[in-house]
């Protein structure tokens, strides 16, 4: 780099070493260049809104320093400014968390302006400034970030909790775009404790103007006999964590759990505290959510039929075998087989996610994967040289499917 520009690596890079944990991607920050310059030095322009470069030989990104400014509603309405006379400290102020204001020269020294290192100690998330209230897109961000790190013993400082009620109460969390909702959802269910990121939204306001089928959830109660903790949100909490643990780093799965349970919210006062067909009540919500929110169609299809068929799970010992040949027709196993399991991570999540139920057995899951193996290994070439043809084959083989689940040990 020419005389009198300074890199330094930043943000999460920082962090996380700090915490003794590995982190992929390292970001950098450079102070007193212009583009021109970076341009000289071979480094490769990506970025539209800001000027971020690529290092012609790592492929790592190098951000120009730069400061923003409030335009409009919403995390798209923002000016930046990018210049040689920005400095560190203005890069660091802009950004949403003292845990992610942190940096490292390029002789390792930490610089730390705002007390990241203060709070990573004391396992508190806090805002850096004022203008962490001007991008609702952060609400999302903490909220994420204690999904992650709440294991840890971290949790949100009152202050900005604060902050965060304010910006739902003003209106900043509506003006998120959906995707962006999505994309910050996808990775909060593949964070070790995912329950904290609804709990963070619920608390702040956003879980209801975000994902009102979720929160329709808290405060409708279920038969304690089956239900200790009774309250259908604090049930949703604890399968979410339960199917973190099931299935690490699995958004797909996490997201069968998150809305299998949605038509419990429909429940007519009458009925409760049971749920009675909520199976197919829930449907409609879980359709609703993934219109809205742009839903991978996977995420999308898997997630209607977790809510529709996850009692048929539980019940999966007592099926007739041709109901549960059916079951697997429904999602598509023969040609698809993995797709069993993020629906089986998010029932056994189901069946543990309740008080003083966290380590019951689930022998229904082992069981439908066999009945699933042993139902693929019928060929069809069997009844070809049989001299079977056209539908008779298909009769023959769906015969043969039923055979040998029910061949399958119940055990």
């Amino acid at each position: 780099m020419p005389t009198g520009q300074r890199i330094y690596l930043v943000g999460g890079a920082v962090r996380d070493q700090l915490l003794g944990r590995t982190h992929g991607d390292r970001d950098f920050v450079v102070v007193g260049a212009t583009p021109e310059a970076m341009l000289a030095e071979g480094f490769k322009p990506v970025g539209k809104d800001f000027p971020v470069f690529l290092h012609p030989a790592t492929g790592e990104e190098y951000a120009l320093a730069r400061t923003e400014r409030k335009t409009g509603p919403g995390y798209h309405g923002f000016a930046f400014h990018a210049a040689p006379d920005v400095t560190l400290e203005d890069d660091l102020a802009r950004r949403d968390l003292t845990i992610n204001a942190m940096a490292r020269d390029e002789a390792g020294a930490l610089v730390d302006p705002y007390g990241g290192e203060n709070d990573l100690r004391a396992r508190v998330l806090r805002h850096v400034s004022p203008a962490f209230g001007e991008d609702p897109v952060r609400i999302l961000r903490v909220a994420r970030f204690l999904a992650r790190y709440a294991p840890l013993g971290f949790t949100i400082a009152a202050e900005t909790m604060a902050l965060m009620r304010a910006m739902v109460a003003h209106g900043e969390a509506a003006h998120l775009v959906h995707e962006r909702v999505w994309a910050e959802t996808r990775k909060a269910l593949a964070e070790p404790e995912p329950s904290a990121f609804v709990r963070s939204l619920r608390e702040c306001g956003a879980l209801a103007v975000l994902f009102p089928e979720i929160d329709a959830l808290y405060g409708v109660p279920q038969s304690p006999q089956h239900h200790p903790e009774v309250d259908c949100g604090a049930h949703l909490e604890l399968v979410l964590d339960q199917c973190a643990r099931l299935a690490p780093g699995d958004d797909l799965a996490g997201f069968c759990a998150l809305t299998h349970d949605l038509g419990k919210a429909l429940t007519p006062a009458d009925e409760l505290p049971r749920h009675i067909a909520h199976e197919h009540r829930g449907l409609a919500p879980v359709a609703a959510l993934c219109e809205r929110l742009k839903v991978p169609s996977e995420h999308a299809s898997l997630a209607l039929l977790t809510c529709r068929h996850h009692l048929d799970a539980h019940r999966a010992l007592e099926l007739k075998p041709a109901t549960v040949l059916a079951l697997l027709e429904a999602f598509d196993v023969f040609r698809r087989p993995e797709r069993l399991e993020p629906f089986l991570a998010a029932c056994t999540a189901d069946k543990r996610g309740r008080l003083h139920h966290e380590h019951d057995a689930y022998p229904q899951a082992d069981f439908l994967r066999a009945a699933r193996d042993a139902a693929r290994a019928v060929s069809a070439q069997v009844f070809v040289e049989q001299g079977l043809t056209g539908t008779a084959i298909g009769e023959a083989m769906r015969r043969a499917r039923i055979a040998a689940i029910a061949a399958v040990p119940k055990t």
